[in-house]
């Protein structure tokens, strides 16, 4: 499975690298992180990585599979 994930604001460099698992991009005024999750498990494993840095999402979809 293929996600994304748009967060409030642009990350530092610090944080995008807390998840090494996924690839990022800039918006505007967002940081989109985007990349493969393995498993259900795996998914909230990363909002909970989101929520312990204390980082909003806005938004968080599922991608097609290339």
């Amino acid at each position: 499975m293929r996600y994304e994930f748009r967060v409030t604001g642009r990350l530092p460099a610090a944080a995008v690298e807390e998840f090494p698992e996924l690839d990022n991009t800039r918006a505007p005024e967002q940081t989109v992180l985007f990349g493969q999750v393995t498993d259900e498990a795996h998914l909230y494993g990363l909002l909970i990585r989101f929520q312990d840095l204390g980082l909003r999402v806005l938004e968080m979809r599922q991608l097609p599979e290339p």
